[in-house]
This record gives C-alpha cells, sequence and structure tokens, in this order.
C-alpha cells in the first residue's frame, strides 16, 4: 500500500495532466484498498475517480460507468442502501441507453439494484418484488446472452432464488 501511496504522488507530480495515469493510479489504490477492508478511504478515492471520468469522458463512457459502479458496490459493502440505490438508477438509465440492456456491465448494475433492495434495512414487501422481478430479468438476459455455465449466469440464478425464498418469506410473514 505504501508503494501505490507513493506512485500515485509521484505520477500527480511528473504526470499532472495525463490524467489516464492519475485515474489508474488512483485506481490501483482504491481496489487495494477495498482489498485491505478499508471500505471507507476506497469511497473517497472511487468517487473522485468517478467524477473525473465524468469531467473527462461523460457520463455515458463504458469507462465512466464502471467507475459509477465500483462507487455503488462500495457503498453496498458498507451497507448504505439507499444511497447505492439512487447512484444506480442514473447509472442504469445511462447504461441501458449507451451500452444496451444486454451488456454485461447494464447487467452487472441491475444485480447490484436487486442486492441494494434487498439489503435495505428499510426494505418493504414491494421491494422484495421488484427485486425479484429485476433478477429474474437480469437472469434470463445474462443467459440468453452469456450462456447457462457462465458464472455470471449462475452467480444471477442463485440470486433469484435467493430472492424467490426472501420473497415467499415475506409472504408468509404476518403484516
Amino acid at each position: 500500500l505504501p508503494v501505490l501511496e507513493a506512485n500515485l504522488a509521484l505520477v500527480r507530480r511528473y504526470w499532472s495532466q495525463d490524467q489516464d495515469r492519475i485515474l489508474a493510479a488512483q485506481s490501483n489504490l482504491a481496489a487495494n484498498f477495498s482489498a485491505l477492508k478499508r471500505h471507507d478511504e476506497a469511497l473517497v478515492l472511487m468517487r473522485e475517480i468517478y467524477a473525473i471520468s465524468v469531467a473527462l469522458a461523460g457520463d455515458s463512457h463504458d469507462a465512466t460507468i464502471l467507475h459509477g459502479y465500483n462507487v455503488a458496490s462500495t457503498l453496498l459493502f458498507l451497507g448504505r442502501c439507499r444511497e447505492a440505490k439512487r447512484i444506480l438508477a442514473e447509472l442504469i438509465s445511462v447504461s441501458r441507453r449507451s451500452l444496451g440492456p444486454d451488456h454485461n456491465l447494464t447487467l452487472s448494475l441491475n444485480a447490484n439494484v436487486v442486492c441494494a433492495l434487498a439489503q435495505d434495512p428499510a426494505r418493504t414487501r414491494e421491494d422484495l418484488i421488484k427485486a425479484e422481478t429485476i433478477a429474474r430479468d437480469t437472469f434470463q438476459r445474462r443467459r440468453r446472452v452469456f450462456g447457462p455455465a457462465h458464472p455470471d449466469t449462475r452467480k444471477d440464478e442463485q440470486n433469484l432464488a435467493q430472492m424467490e425464498l426472501q420473497l415467499e418469506l415475506a409472504r408468509t410473514k404476518p403484516a
């Protein structure tokens, strides 16, 4: 980690005009913060990376959407579901428009929405119904595009089964 921090400082000092190089160094540092379970520090860097990417490439560039995905994923990991849902709604709209509904990144954003809805402590039955609907659509699209043996398809299948179980438990639970 100290090496990556030093690398970022050097890149900022000697290549201050090379935003791609700075973003790469920041991304490496953020990934390592996450790997070390220092998610709050990773989130600060990821937000900065996302903001710079929006400014440089626009919000519909696939790299920008990926940086936004990283922010949302970290927010989910930190249990900040409401904030993650807000960001994901914006990202999915842009991703569908620019990459298409069957693009891997769009499908991954959808899978994160399912997690955000399911993990939110303030979730309602309607949230679970919405999550199950999105999980089913995501699984069907992923299976059609990537095939049933793809690891992400299998993960989406497990997520769908989990959502169906959560929804069934919510239906049987007294109001």
